[in-house]
């Protein structure tokens, strides 16, 4: 008779296990995000305590904003002061654009005029030349002179004035040049006082997505630097890596169901489902993967990750830390 029973709990031992693959190899996992500052200062304001819970964009510290205030007011009146000299040579290019063609037309029609001069000056030298002496003197003679001389004079300088205001599309190119330099400096200023916007805006170092504060490194009056960690936040998303023997893993597929003890709280009957299985044991991914090519091999049963995601039986009043040992229990068959 006690052999019978034994032949069946045998064969149920066997029947209710032979679907089924289960480790204690296994620990609660998710994602913790490290949060730095992006610029450096006195810590005005702590606004968080361990392990409290926080929401998207609840702020978390602050930083003395005093002087990155100065560098913003700094940067508005330099932006300022850009401004005005690119608006004062867009005055300037549009006086240009009508002012250079009207200069070179007068310039022209003064040559025009001196031309007509000289030849009235060089007409009366000439008539005072044929004059016979009875009927002239050489006062007059040497006043027609002059005054020829002067026109030619004046025809030279006007003609020097043509020249110089002919290249008009070269002139307004200039200036155009100009205004595209006093742009660059705009916008230049303009980068500068975004700059000063987006440090000021990172004196106060808010909550990247919700979550727990854990490895709190700060305190109020601190100095902290750019990319100095002051906290880690643990995301509500709790996942399970098991480590299941390699052996294990014959029948096991994605989206398989996993029944889950958790050691530290075993009122908690988690169940879940088979997310992923990695392609590499554990020890591959090591800093110093084990070199099996050396003539000491020990044949060792590996394990490899397999990562199972909890659909239901949370307690929002119970949060799992990560880390902690559970038992899941996956239904393969």
């Amino acid at each position: 008779m006690i052999l019978v029973l034994l032949a069946i709990g045998i064969a149920y031992y066997w029947l209710s296990t032979r679907n089924i693959e289960s480790t204690d190899d296994a620990y609660t996992d998710g994602r913790a995000i490290t949060i730095a500052p992006q610029v450096s200062g006195v810590v005005v304001s702590l606004d968080v305590s361990d392990n409290q819970f926080v929401k998207q964009g609840q702020p978390l510290i602050h930083i003395d904003p005093r002087q990155y205030r100065i560098d913003r007011e700094q940067a508005e009146g330099a932006l300022a002061t850009a401004q005005a000299q690119y608006r004062g040579q867009q005055f300037g290019l549009a006086i240009a654009k009508k002012n250079f063609p009207a200069q070179l037309e007068q310039a022209r029609a003064q040559l025009e005029n001196a031309k007509a001069a000289r030849k009235k000056a060089q007409a009366d030298f000439d008539r005072q030349k044929s004059l016979p002496k009875a009927a002239t003197s050489q006062q007059e003679v040497d006043a027609a002179d002059a005054a020829l001389k002067q026109a030619e004079a004046q025809v030279a300088l006007a003609d020097a004035q043509v020249t110089q205001n002919s290249p008009v599309p070269e002139r307004i190119g200039e200036t155009d040049a100009q205004v595209g330099q006093l742009k660059g400096q705009v916008e230049q200023a303009q980068s500068r006082l975004d700059q000063a916007d987006l440090n000021l805006s990172w004196t106060t170092v808010a909550a990247p997505q919700d979550g727990w504060i854990t490895k709190r490194n700060v305190e109020k009056g601190n100095y902290v630097a750019p990319g100095q960690q002051l906290f880690s936040i643990v995301a509500p998303e709790v996942w399970i890596t098991a480590n299941f023997k390699e052996s294990q893993l014959a029948d096991m597929r994605p989206g398989q169901h996993v029944t889950i003890k958790v050691d530290a709280y075993p009122s908690l009957k988690l169940e879940g489902h088979v997310d992923s299985i990695q392609l590499g044991s554990g020890s591959k991914f090591t800093a110093f993967p084990p070199e099996n090519a050396t003539g000491n091999f020990i044949k060792i049963v590996q394990r490899v990750p397999v990562k199972i995601v909890i659909d239901k039986g949370l307690d929002p009043n119970i949060p799992l830390p990560l880390g902690i040992s559970v038992v899941p229990t996956v239904t393969v068959r």
